[in-house]
């Protein structure tokens, strides 16, 4: 059975610090939200394609509203795209692999 590579999902506790270096890829989502729920699949695939270039992570906004509220989530499912702790890039919507890959990839080569 293949290794599941799995993206964390991040508490409050947790979040600081691991967008306070290099790039990282925020996943806000919802359980009960269907396109955040497409997406699952899709974030971790490029969590595996970036390893080592960029780290991906999942904020569940109905737990950590606070988080949602800090980074402005009004809909979901939304992508953050930091460097450094600094938000850099926002994706909002259901994308395909292949567009995300683009997208992420002005940034991370």
């Amino acid at each position: 059975m293949a290794q599941n590579h799995s993206v964390p999902e991040l508490s409050n506790g947790e979040f600081e610090e691991y967008i306070k270096e290099g790039y990282v890829l925020i996943d806000f989502f919802a359980d009960w939200c269907m396109p955040c729920l497409m997406m699952a699949p899709v974030i971790e695939e490029l969590s595996e394609k970036f390893e080592g270039k960029m780290k991906v992570g999942k904020v569940n906004v109905d737990d950590h509203e606070d988080l949602a509220k800090k980074f402005q989530i009004f809909s979901i499912p939304n992508f953050k795209l930091f460097k450094d702790g600094k938000v850099v890039e926002e994706f909002i919507g259901v994308m395909s692999a292949d567009d995300f890959e683009d997208k992420l990839g002005k940034f991370l080569n």
